[in-house]
């Protein structure tokens, strides 16, 4: 049975766009083991290797390893994204909103 780990990775992995095998050569590891992080209740990875998962799933390794993050509420995508844009500057954050407030008026 997998995890709540498991799953997060998963559907960040799937959410990319990447095959198991694909995401193995970018984090240097092999195909079945992140197969077994995905579906087996395994301790999860090293330190070095989650920064690599969080880096080739373009995430941060808190969204990896966040048993909090309600998987029910917003697909883990959108969760990297707000995390993402609270990051960032008044300005920036107005540029976002102007660009999603004229993506909502041409509907």
């Amino acid at each position: 049975m997998g995890s709540p780990f498991g799953d997060r990775l998963r559907d960040l992995r799937k959410g990319k766009g990447l095959s198991l095998e694909r995401l193995a050569e970018l984090t240097g590891s092999s195909k079945s083991y992140l197969w077994e992080l995905e579906n087996r209740d395994v301790p999860r990875p090293s330190g070095e290797k989650l920064a690599a998962l969080a880096r080739s799933l373009d995430t941060t390794v808190g969204i990896l390893v966040d048993e909090k993050t309600d998987p029910e509420a917003a697909p883990v995508q959108d969760q990297v994204f707000f995390r993402k844009f609270r990051e960032l500057d008044k300005d920036s954050k107005e540029k976002i909103r102007q660009i999603v407030d004229s993506w909502s008026k041409s509907t």
